[in-house]
């Protein structure tokens, strides 16, 4: 199982971001797929979630109407859309899965949001 996450960078605030989990080892329908984000000093934290099979999304209350999280089953990967990013936003964000009591993470993809 392998996540490689991407997409990051730097960004004003108010604009956005399009970050991308490659999944390999599995197909990206068959498990629900997390992203989560830590900030420095802080714990990591759950964004967004979808669940395999027929998708079902789950936002953290501060990104709700700001955040969407998607998946290509044809290219195998999972989304994060980030639209009117705020300071607060700024974190590194990891894409996740978890089978049966193993999680998986990715290695991270860096958000800054500065103006």
């Amino acid at each position: 199982v392998q996540l490689v996450e991407s997409g990051g960078g730097l960004v004003q605030p108010g604009g956005s971001l399009r970050l991308s989990c490659v999944v390999r080892g599995f197909s990206v329908n068959t498990y629900d797929m997390s992203w989560y984000r830590q900030a420095p000093g802080q714990e990591r934290e759950l964004v967004a979630s979808v669940t395999a099979g027929i998708p079902r999304t789950k936002y953290e209350d501060s990104v709700k109407d700001r955040f969407t999280i998607s998946r290509s089953n044809a290219k195998n990967t999972v989304y994060l859309q980030m639209n009117t990013l705020k300071p607060q936003d700024t974190a590194m964000y990891f894409c996740s899965t978890r089978m049966g009591y193993t999680d998986y993470w990715g290695q991270g993809t860096q958000v800054i949001v500065s103006s």
